[in-house]
């Protein structure tokens, strides 16, 4: 199957959330054709192989060539077979084997060829830019708050550490994390009463990949964003019990106690350092997380590339 695209090659699509990938069943049956034009190009999952790259145009593909002669270079320079992580048919057909992030770049093809065996030689250069992507991570945050004890208590950081227990507890099963970003205790005004002492909590909750897992278990069932999801139901029905108790029990209020309606749980999308979210620039890969250029970095987790005029490297992870 050849297939060209005009400035970008959509490969294999996941219909849950429309990554684009270059992993699939059908990826080495794929074969993306070039220009002279302008650079195609292509994205290549992390850890995965590349579809077949090829050195022809759409008007050579189906054109009989004598004596072609092909020659690959990429961002090191000229690739050769030796190379484990390269694969070079006869007929010039490029496969990037187990794709890592320092192969992303220009890589080109020269092609020399007669289409008679009277005539010159001519000579074409095609080009490519292929880019290492991966899915993008995501996780809960969690915010919630509780009266508190004095801010200066170590009940606060003893209790803290005890939610926290509680809260991976709840996930553990489903193979998630709970993870403490920050807690901090303030002094609120309220609008009927004195000054009260809060604990303001913020946790993330992740859940593992499905491949780290080890655990037999259904497709659906071991889909992260599925077990996250379940997580959520579990993490949000145990603050709902936690009035419920409350309001049942005769017991006078506790010193440290959840304040009903302050559970925040909000979905956040983030790629790895080095990596960002572009559909305008790449809107092949609009919802992948891929490498940032040269001239951009991205220095922690979050989801776009920013611009960095001194960053020559793809991967950028600082400016």
């Amino acid at each position: 199957i050849v297939v060209l695209m005009p400035l970008f090659y959509l490969l294999t699509v996941q219909p849950s959330r429309g990554f684009l990938r270059s992993a699939g069943p059908r990826r080495d049956s794929l074969k993306i054709v070039g220009s002279i034009r302008f650079p195609v190009k292509v994205y290549v999952k992390l850890d995965h192989n590349s579809p077949r790259i090829l050195c022809v145009t759409n008007h050579l593909r189906n054109s009989e060539l004598i004596d072609p002669l092909f020659r690959w270079n990429g961002p090191g320079g000229y690739l050769s077979s030796e190379n484990s992580s390269v694969q070079i048919s006869p007929t010039g057909t490029l496969i990037l084997r187990r794709f890592k992030s320092d192969l992303s770049g220009v890589y080109t093809c020269s092609l020399v060829y007669k289409l008679t065996a009277a005539q010159p030689d001519k000579k074409l250069i095609i080009k490519y830019l292929i880019y290492a992507y991966s899915d993008p991570q995501y996780y809960y945050e969690l915010t919630v708050q509780y009266h508190a004890a004095p801010c200066n208590s170590f009940h606060n950081i003893s209790f803290g550490k005890a939610l926290l227990q509680i809260l991976s507890k709840l996930v553990a099963e489903l193979s998630c994390e709970v993870t403490l970003i920050k807690s901090e205790c303030h002094h609120v005004k309220m609008q009927r009463g004195g000054l009260q002492n809060e604990m303001f909590f913020t946790f993330s909750v992740t859940c593992l990949d499905r491949e780290k897992t080890n655990r037999l278990c259904q497709q659906s069932a071991c889909d992260a964003s599925h077990r996250l999801n379940k997580a959520k139901y579990l993490i949000e029905r145990f603050f709902k019990q936690e009035v419920e108790v409350r309001r049942k029990s005769s017991e006078p209020l506790p010193e440290i106690y959840y304040i009903e309606g302050t559970l925040q749980m909000v979905w956040v999308d983030h790629c790895y350092p080095g990596y960002g979210m572009n559909a305008i620039r790449h809107p092949g890969c609009p919802e992948c997380c891929v490498i940032c250029s040269p001239g951009s970095y991205n220095p922690s987790n979050g989801i776009h590339c920013l611009q960095c005029d001194s960053s020559l490297i793809y991967g950028a992870t600082k400016c």
